[in-house]
């Protein structure tokens, strides 16, 4: 037997090769096996031990297994909630010398479970909406990436507590292709899917007395298909705001933020005088938390905490799209690079020093402008109408006191 091993971790193929590769998967000993629950597979699968990590190993086919490792290698780089693949293994053969089928290798998410699993035990209603909610968030990621999923089932998503909250991750993605954009029939395809194996498998559980009384399986994945949209829209859909309310474009940056998205850039235009007045569209592109700290400091050179680079480059993005010469995709138009240092040199280094020189001396200046953009934000809300930075700096240096010392344990 000659084994291929195409592998992204160079420590594994090692100790992978302890593992009895001339045995079906179905046969393999249960002294190499990790009894952990599974979903139901149209394949072979088994949680085995690989040193000290359990890998999910499946078996089928050459092309499919190399094309899903593959798959899930770039929704990895996508930053998209999935298992992390570690390797395929060809050229198995048993003790006779017959061919046996290639497996895919997978790192076994730790502290996870099926859905599947989930429901075979009694959940508060809190829990099930929380659960919904998740898998809903997974799909629009998904969906947002160009990947159509085209088998999302309870045994092909993993859920796992994540600092407090749900999260769901994918682990199946052999039937899954990737687009530049998905259309809308493309996605509603998908959700639909969805909603039949979600509904399938819930309906599989009550057959077996498995299923709370409670659950409905028809209104559970009619329900995960409705907040799917739901949380859709909110973050595509197109506004139309006055020019005079720009904290209405902060307010709905702050909503996308609170469903544990960031805004990658905005498209803004304003309209000319008409029944509506003047106004501002507004168009969120939207990408999973963590993509901004490095964009702030490709584009700028400011090095600061993930929720302060959010906030400076959103109103970056704001400040950037009223210059005249920002003409994204135009080779005439100004760099983002030029823009993002003209901002800096015209916008946020003057309105930092609005605060007074002992306040600076204590505050990061990146801190500074996220706290004076949060104190225009709530006094232009109750103004009902935008208030400049100059009076939000002179209310936060009337209120602002100076951060508690800490020695040892106490606190003076």
């Amino acid at each position: 037997m000659v084994l291929q091993i195409s592998a992204t971790n160079p420590e594994h193929p090692a100790l992978l090769l302890d593992l009895p590769w001339d045995t079906p998967l179905e046969h393999w000993p249960e002294h190499h096996l990790v009894a952990l629950p599974r979903g139901i597979s149209r394949h072979v699968v088994r949680y085995a031990r690989a040193g000290d990590e359990v890998v999910a190993v499946k078996e089928l086919a050459a092309r499919p297994a190399l094309r899903e490792y593959e798959l899930l290698r770039v929704l990895d780089r996508m930053g998209i909630p999935g298992v992390d693949p570690l390797a395929v293994v060809t050229g198995r053969t048993d003790t006779g010398g017959e061919p046996l089928e290639p497996v895919l290798i997978t790192r076994h998410l730790k502290g996870s479970l099926p859905y599947r699993s989930m429901f075979e035990t009694t959940m508060r209603p809190s829990t099930m909406g929380r659960l919904m909610d998740a898998l809903a968030v997974l799909l629009v990621r998904l969906h947002l990436a160009g990947f159509a999923w085209g088998d999302c089932s309870l045994s092909n998503t993993l859920f796992r507590r994540d600092a407090g909250a749900f999260a769901a991750y994918l682990v199946d993605a052999e039937t899954g292709e990737l687009h530049e954009r998905l259309s809308n029939g493309q996605r509603d395809y998908d959700v639909d899917l969805a909603r039949v194996n979600i509904a399938g498998e819930l309906m599989d559980l009550e057959a077996a007395g498995a299923l709370h009384p409670s659950v409905d399986p028809v209104e559970f994945g009619t329900t995960i298909c409705g907040r799917y949209r739901e949380l859709w829209t909110e973050l595509t859909r197109e506004s139309v705001y006055p020019v005079g309310k720009r904290h209405y474009i902060d307010r709905r940056i702050r909503r996308l933020n609170d469903l544990g998205f960031d805004v990658a850039e905005m498209q803004i235009s304003q309209g000319d005088e008409g029944d509506r007045g003047d106004t501002v569209t507004f168009v969120p592109k939207v990408v999973d938390a963590g993509h901004h700290q490095r964009q702030l400091l490709r584009l700028t050179g400011m090095d600061t905490e993930e929720n302060q680079a959010r906030r400076l480059l959103n109103d970056l993005e704001g400040w950037m799209a009223t210059q005249d010469d920002y003409a994204p995709g135009d080779p005439l138009g100004a760099r983002p690079e030029v823009l993002a240092h003209r901002w800096v040199r015209e916008v946020f280094r003057p309105t930092v020093r609005l605060v007074p020189l002992e306040i600076r001396k204590q505050v990061d200046p990146a801190q500074i402008f996220h706290e004076l953009l949060e104190r225009r934000l709530d006094l232009s809300e109750r103004a009902e109408h935008d208030v400049t930075l100059e009076a939000a700096a002179e209310e936060y240096a009337a209120g602002w006191r100076p951060p508690l010392l800490v020695q040892g344990d106490a606190v003076e």
